[in-house]
């Protein structure tokens, strides 16, 4: 009997392993080439293909619905957003380098202008630098998605630069990290970005009550709402993510990404050297980090924190998905502030597909949930920001009634 490649040809690759790997790549030719070493075996013509715990209709449909938006075009970025997005970052950073050129740097406007965030004033340096650096940020992760340019080369040599010169961070350690997030969200021990539990949070209702269960208490986690105000938004960029990716970088030997990781921190300690002594540069830097970290987190765990959290149960690429994320209701600040990952379930499902079309998928997302009776969750900014500290508070206290009475 004729057998077939698992990862290749066999129905098996088909059902299973198809859709992450069509989501994440641009040139699956070029992919295939890389995945034949990972050949282990043949799958006889008489073995099952697809998994009982996964839902094939669900797959087959949103199959369908995908072939539909690469018809519509939604897959194709716009370059002309792109470049003026671009070009409004860099006015951003000139900017605020010109304003305390003109302004000076009294101690005033300088504390006032980081309380500010992202309100824009005339005089307002350090805010525009704090904007200025979350929106590089939103910039990257586009390139870093693929999503900005037709070839996937052209979006990681970009992304390198933006990414490296503009935020002083490796595009390695990005790629490394966030496809493994996008591959299994809220999934514990595959998405790093659960790393902090059970370590400094104690996350998802089964886990927490896994812990309490286990007597286990490396923090007082009933109170973990409380000091995520302090150990969450505060301390992740400066305190941990500035050191951990020169570590990164240097462990890796990715001495590219080092290269233009240096040219960040050079560029900014000369350009505003010029008007601070080094205390008040480090301070301006620290400052500067502080608030974009605040911008980071809460952006970025408003769509996942307040959703199922669990191991892998092995459901299909969909569910596992639409499970872990919601999104945030649409207006035109919360899509510039947000970088549009206010559209996060459309941008879980379609991880290469240009931000600016998120608006025009989204109806077609929610009929494919309603068909299946899958929640579609979008809620005000506000109300998603509260949920993660109402998200904390809950499995807290379901980790103290088990450590106490379990």
């Amino acid at each position: 009997m004729r057998s077939r490649s698992i990862v290749l040809t066999c129905p098996f690759f088909s059902l299973v392993i198809k859709d992450p790997f069509t989501a994440f790549h641009l040139d699956k030719t070029v992919v295939r080439k890389y995945m034949k070493p990972l050949l282990i075996g043949e799958l006889a013509d008489d073995q099952p293909s697809f998994e009982p715990g996964k839902n094939k209709q669900l797959v087959e449909d949103f199959r369908e619905l995908r072939a539909t938006v690469e018809k519509m075009g939604l897959l194709q970025p716009n370059r002309l957003f792109f470049f003026l997005y671009l070009i409004h970052i860099l006015v951003l950073d000139v900017a605020a380098w010109l304003n305390m050129w003109y302004f000076g740097a009294s101690l005033l406007p300088f504390l006032f202008s980081g309380l500010l965030l992202g309100t824009v004033q005339d005089f307002d340096c350090a805010s525009k630098t704090i904007v200025f650096q979350a929106q590089a940020g939103w910039l990257q992760h586009d390139l870093g998605h693929l999503s900005v340019f037709g070839k996937s080369k052209w979006n990681h040599w970009v992304h390198k630069f933006v990414i490296g010169h503009l935020k002083g961070a490796p595009a390695s350690w990005w790629n490394h990290w966030h496809f493994q997030h996008h591959a299994k969200p809220n999934c514990f021990r595959k998405d790093p970005d659960l790393n902090m539990h059970p370590l400094i949070f104690a996350l998802g209702k089964k886990l927490s009550v896994e812990l309490g269960i286990k007597k286990k208490k490396f923090m007082p986690y009933n109170h973990q709402h409380k000091y995520f105000f302090i150990l969450g938004p505060p301390a992740l960029v400066p305190f941990y993510l500035q050191w951990y990716v020169f570590y990164f970088a240097v462990q890796r030997k990715q001495w590219a990404d080092l290269a233009w990781m240096v040219t960040f921190y050079i560029r900014f300690f000369l350009t505003f050297s010029f008007f601070l002594d080094l205390k008040r540069l480090l301070g301006l830097f620290l400052l500067v980090r502080i608030i974009e970290s605040h911008w980071f987190v809460w952006v970025t765990q408003m769509n996942h924190i307040p959703m199922n959290i669990d191991y892998d149960q092995n459901v299909d690429w969909v569910s596992t998905q639409l499970q872990a994320t919601c999104n945030v209701d649409q207006s035109l600040f919360n899509d510039w502030f947000s970088g549009h990952l206010n559209f996060q379930i459309e941008h879980h499902l379609f991880p290469t597909m240009p931000r600016h079309n998120y608006w025009k998928v989204a109806p077609l997302v929610k009929s494919i949930c309603a068909k299946y009776g899958i929640e579609y969750q979008s809620k005000p900014l506000l109300r998603a920001f509260a949920d993660i500290v109402y998200s904390l508070k809950d499995s807290g206290e379901l980790w103290l009634d088990a450590y106490l009475n379990k």
